[in-house]
């Protein structure tokens, strides 16, 4: 993996890019992404920003092809993902809180499972809209903060982020709730058997 990383470096946001296209359609790099903006944004402050813009793009990117997938697979695909174990538990999550279970560890700095999620709001037909709009807030949230770490802090910026990141994770959440009360004035619920809204 760090060998990865130095590669990715090298080629800058574009690996940056290729990198969260990968990890948002469900490729396991557990930390990669935040890794690689932060290296970038260290060496390139310049570019730091950029940076982040294609983290976000190839996440939304990444993002849609594994929502895509679930929805066109429905509920059978889903299936097969939550039927005992830690995805039967996310679904269950999925079901109470919506979106908010994609929110959270979209814009956490903290590992949390979001492929389940994103499985279940693909099965369950959650607008593309909805769905999209709650990945770029958190991804805006996420990579434009580690952008501005970087920049002004180097490498240090893990540091400062492991002794944080319960305290971002709650922002995360915090935030979530508003940006979900938010989209579902906006978006009222249709009175549908076959779509699930947010």
């Amino acid at each position: 993996m760090k060998q990865l990383i130095q590669t990715l470096i090298a080629w800058g946001p574009h690996g940056l890019l290729l990198l969260a296209i990968a990890d948002s359609a469900g490729v396991p790099l557990i930390g990669g992404v935040d890794l690689l903006l932060i290296g970038v944004s260290a060496q390139r402050p310049g570019a730091a920003y950029w940076a982040a813009i294609c983290a976000i793009i190839g996440s939304l990117i990444g993002s849609s092809i594994l929502f895509g997938i679930a929805r066109k697979g429905g509920e059978v695909f889903l299936a097969k993902y939550i039927s005992q174990g830690r995805g039967k538990r996310l679904h269950a999550w999925f079901e109470r809180y919506g979106l908010v279970t994609i929110f959270v560890p979209a814009a956490s700095f903290i590992p949390l499972p979001m492929k389940i999620p994103v499985f279940c709001a693909g099965a369950l037909e959650v607008r593309w809209s909805s769905f999209l709009v709650v990945v770029l807030a958190a991804r805006v949230l996420r990579y434009f903060t580690l952008a501005f770490l970087a920049q002004r802090y180097g490498v240090t910026t893990v540091t400062f982020i492991k002794m944080h990141a319960l305290a971002t994770a709650l922002v995360a959440a915090a935030i979530a709730v508003i940006l979900i009360a938010v989209l579902r004035r906006v978006q009222p619920r249709e009175e549908t058997s076959t779509t699930v809204d947010i």
